[in-house]
């Protein structure tokens, strides 16, 4: 299948009414994108391995081919209302990649992977890059069982009803020892990338924190506001307080999700729950972010009662992609533009691990994370030689 067709197959799995995608992990859509990966595995008689942690790898062996393989691929899971770039384009780039090296006659002399890495967004349990973090042993597999989603449902108990053992869960290292190098395709998720195609320096630092705001549930009406215990009102200032925090230490801070309970219109709420994700250029000004939103949502709960908690549920540090790797697809390339990122990627949990580089597609509207993602046909292409010259070359022997 060419690039256009497996994209038109993949387009309308996970489609909601705004236009967007909603490909949380293991939900139907996802699990519809998890088929749709297979069948392109078995269009190409490449072999598929599941490991424990919910992970996909479609191999490519040609005959002789030896030594640590060279792995690339993304993620098929979507943030709430999310592009149809951000991950699946990864993967659909890498089967066209295998399909235009084999059309050209070439022959690895090193295994190739197409990975399809589970809960990459961690728009269901809260942790990003979940698959790839539990393969690496960047999180304790006690504390993934126990990660709960929106619908109450744990990893643990979604696992076990997906087929696989949550007590199995946890680093594969006999799979990383087969593995040379990771290279992700992914689309650039700004505006700073001019030609079609590009290269990743780093992973700025990036982390998610969960504010829980504990008052008293009361009626709206019937209850005086000096008698009230009301979490919104410190949450409201946790949220204000985050810009003023990012635009004093230079990084950007984002409060994007929250839970209301019970949730009702007549009701003062009884707990609220906000998640603020917090980036910036150095560890340093991402913690000072942080510790400024808690101290301002702490001092915000005082003069109403308001009980607070702050978590750290995810952190990553700064990630410098491997010079060297990187450098020799900057060759292969021909040169082309490097840039940072702001956003997360499966490609800096496995640096911990293994040298990984990353190629960024141009994103013309600079929006992700929402429909208006986009990228143009002939720069996806673009992605997809620049994604087969590399190849070639990791795995050339």
């Amino acid at each position: 299948m060419s690039f256009a067709e497996m994209w038109a197959d993949l387009l309308p799995l996970g489609r909601d009414g705004t236009g967007g995608y909603h490909r949380l992990a293991w939900t139907p859509p996802e699990l519809e994108c998890r088929a749709w990966f297979a069948d392109q595995a078995r269009r190409r008689d490449l072999d598929i391995e599941h490991d424990a942690n919910g992970n996909m790898i479609a191999w490519w062996r040609p005959a002789g081919a030896g030594g640590p393989a060279v792995l690339t691929g993304s993620h098929l899971d979507s943030v709430p209302g999310g592009g149809a770039f951000d991950g699946p384009l990864g993967i659909v780039s890498a089967f066209a990649a295998i399909d235009l090296l084999r059309e050209r006659g070439a022959r690895p002399g090193r295994p190739v992977g197409v990975a399809a890495f589970a809960e990459e967004e961690g728009a269901r349990f809260g942790v990003a890059c979940l698959g790839s973090r539990l393969l690496t042993g960047a999180i304790d597999p006690a504390r993934a069982r126990a990660l709960t989603g929106a619908d109450g449902r744990t990893f643990a108990d979604v696992l076990h009803h997906a087929g696989l053992d949550p007590e199995a869960i946890g680093p594969r290292d006999e799979l990383l020892d087969r593995v040379g190098c990771f290279v992700e395709l992914h689309v650039e998720q700004g505006r700073a990338l001019t030609g079609p195609v590009g290269l990743a320096s780093a992973i700025v630092p990036h982390g998610r924190w969960r504010f829980g705001f504990a008052g008293e549930g009361n009626h709206a009406g019937t209850t005086g506001l000096a008698d009230r215990r009301d979490p919104m009102l410190p949450f409201a200032g946790m949220v204000l307080a985050a810009r003023e925090a990012a635009e004093r230490n230079g990084t950007v801070a984002t409060v994007g999700k929250v839970r209301v309970t019970p949730g009702g219109v007549n009701a003062i709420a009884s707990s609220v729950t906000g998640w603020l994700d917090a980036r910036g250029p150095d560890d340093a000004s991402v913690r000072r972010t942080v510790e400024d939103v808690a101290a301002a949502a702490r001092a915000a709960a005082r003069p109403h009662g308001v009980a607070v908690e702050a978590a750290e549920e995810s952190y990553t540090e700064i990630v410098d992609f491997n010079i060297e790797l990187r450098d020799r697809l900057a060759r292969t390339l021909g040169g082309v533009p490097v840039l940072p990122t702001g956003a997360g990627h499966d490609a800096g949990i496995l640096s911990a691990r293994l040298p990984t580089a990353m190629l960024f597609v141009r994103n013309p509207t600079g929006v992700s994370h929402a429909p208006a993602e986009h990228a143009e046909t002939a720069d996806c292409l673009a992605g997809v030689e620049a994604l087969a010259a590399v190849l070639a070359d990791l795995a050339s022997g």
